[in-house]
């Protein structure tokens, strides 16, 4: 399958503040995730969208990854349920601190409600202030990629909040027909 990826960045902070959430939606920061739950999210939202890379990864590979110092996953709940999530994985660069948006994405339950600008918005935020709450060098760029295999409002999501396209890639991928969904990808069988 032919996919396109994009890369966005952004290199100044937003000047505006991010729309408040809706009554009854929270959005909590975690850090020291277990990899048992950053599995999981990443399952449950990424499900939907071919997000299959990590679904073989080792405990200790999530591990690893989440040991990233500055590593934070923004959560968003709501009905007692995650309602979606943003992974921020900081890098320093001779310019400062680059924080990539790992991973972003709403739960299929959480779709339609108009919850995934306003929890982009926040995360970006967080992104830039991430300096302010670990031991790292002042954000100089935030940044993420997304792909023709991510929900179809993604690309639009990310540049309405101030990302710019700064690179295109197209590969062939090989991949299921389908999506293989939340269900089977959070552990469960079809």
């Amino acid at each position: 399958m032919k996919v396109v990826t994009t890369t966005l960045e952004m290199l100044s902070a937003p000047a505006d503040p991010a729309r408040p959430l809706p009554f009854g939606v929270r959005l909590d920061r975690a850090t020291d995730v277990p990899p048992e739950y950053a599995r999981f999210l990443y399952g449950v939202i990424g499900g939907p969208w071919y997000w299959i890379d990590r679904l073989s990864w080792s405990r200790e590979r999530w591990v690893e990854e989440l040991a990233v110092p500055g590593t934070e996953f923004w959560i968003l709940y709501g009905d007692g349920l995650p309602l979606g999530y943003l992974h921020l994985q900081p890098a320093r660069h001779d310019d400062g601190t680059h924080v990539e948006i790992r991973y972003f994405g709403l739960a299929d339950w959480a779709m339609g409600r108009r919850l995934g600008g306003r929890l982009l918005e926040h995360g970006v935020r967080a992104a830039w202030t991430l300096a302010d709450r670990f031991e790292l060098p002042a954000v100089a760029r935030v940044w993420v990629h997304t792909c023709t295999l991510d929900g179809p409002a993604a690309l639009a999501n990310y540049q309405a909040r101030g990302l710019v396209v700064c690179g295109v890639e197209e590969t062939d991928e090989d991949l299921p027909e389908q999506p293989i969904g939340s269900w089977v990808s959070s552990g469960g069988t079809a």
